[in-house]
């Protein structure tokens, strides 16, 4: 009898190692299927490049609707001399009719220095800290809080990694037919000489502040949404990638009143009188800004360029994803190619 149980208790722990070793195998093939650090940033950094490129007119009106003032509809408040941005189509129109083709694509090149670090960042941070979570804990968490901080955590790295290249972005966007800087090294020059290191980061806060609760309705609604669709096929995809869809629209939604604020805070400064809006009131906190754009232009001031914001996620956020699975793809290709010829 002893000798059954000992022979059994052998071939048990036989079969824990068995599984320890192929479970450590598989964790190791899964790494090495992610892609090195290098080729992740770099595939990241293509993606970036590219989609940057693709979204700039539409960043460019996003930014221009959520920089106005006041409310085009309101007789008691004109439009004075500025620019008449009357929504989408018309903000095209006017940048087309009086800064030419090269107006949709004002502060790219900050833009595409940003998207190109941004996406380096946010995938190595996103995989760098999945990878931690998976193996540094005692138990595994469940996959959406995993995602929630992983996401949350690569938003909030790149987010201030990436931040002063943001302010630039939007502050060159903000120039109408008048230059308020005549290079991006002389912004920077400017900027520093006049505002300082913080002049930087303005409207930091009311970025970071807006990602985690981004992170949490994305993952609320999304989770919900999957369990209900489960089983639904449709003609554009399955039941997870419309609850990703919805779920990104409203997380986006609640949260963009810090996106405006955080483009309204930017523009402060020395320089706030010489862009396309020579009047755009001075803030001096996130929820002073907050307070004042509801009273002064209401609530749908707080929402100025979400349309457009929203329509531009879709083929960013595609042309990044797309874009980011095939250069990794491929870079991971010519590497081991490589590898094969030494």
């Amino acid at each position: 009898m002893m000798r059954r149980k000992n022979k059994r208790k052998k071939q048990k722990e036989k079969k824990k190692k068995k599984k320890e070793k192929k479970k450590e195998e598989e964790e190791k093939r899964d790494i090495a299927d992610c892609g090195s650090r290098l080729q992740v940033v770099s595939a990241g950094a293509i993606a970036g490049l590219i989609a940057r490129f693709v979204i700039a007119p539409l960043d460019v009106v996003k930014i221009r609707l959520q920089l106005q003032p006041y409310s085009p509809s309101d007789p008691l408040n004109p439009l004075r001399d500025a620019p008449a941005y009357r929504g989408t189509l018309a903000t095209l129109r006017h940048i087309f009719r009086h800064e030419g083709i090269q107006g949709f694509w004002k502060g790219n090149v900050p833009a595409e220095i940003m998207y190109i670090g941004y996406s380096a960042v946010q995938f190595t941070t996103y995989r760098s800290t999945t990878l931690l979570l998976q193996t540094a804990l005692p138990t595994r968490l469940p996959d959406y809080a995993e995602s929630f901080i992983a996401g949350a955590s690569a938003g909030a790295a790149a987010t201030t990694a990436t931040y002063p290249l943001d302010l630039l972005r939007t502050r060159f966007a903000a120039q109408g037919t008048h230059r308020v800087y005549n290079s991006l090294r002389s912004a920077v020059w400017e900027i520093g000489t006049d505002e300082g290191f913080k002049g930087f980061f303005r409207g930091l806060s009311p970025t970071l502040a807006q990602i985690i609760p981004y992170m949490g309705l994305f993952f609320v609604t999304y989770e919900k949404l999957r369990a209900s669709l489960a089983g639904f096929h449709m003609p554009w995809g399955s039941g997870d990638a419309t609850a990703g869809v919805v779920g990104s629209v409203v997380a986006k939604t609640m949260v963009f009143p810090l996106d405006l604020v955080r483009k309204r805070i930017q523009v402060q400064g020395p320089t706030r009188s010489r862009y396309v809006y020579t009047d755009i009131p001075e803030y001096t906190s996130t929820v002073r800004a907050l307070r004042t754009i509801f009273h002064q232009e209401g609530l749908r001031g707080l929402y100025k360029g979400l349309p457009i914001s929203l329509i531009k996620s879709a083929p960013a956020s595609a042309v990044t994803l797309w874009t980011y699975e095939r250069s990794l793809n491929l870079i991971m290709s010519m590497d081991k190619s490589r590898e094969a010829q030494l």
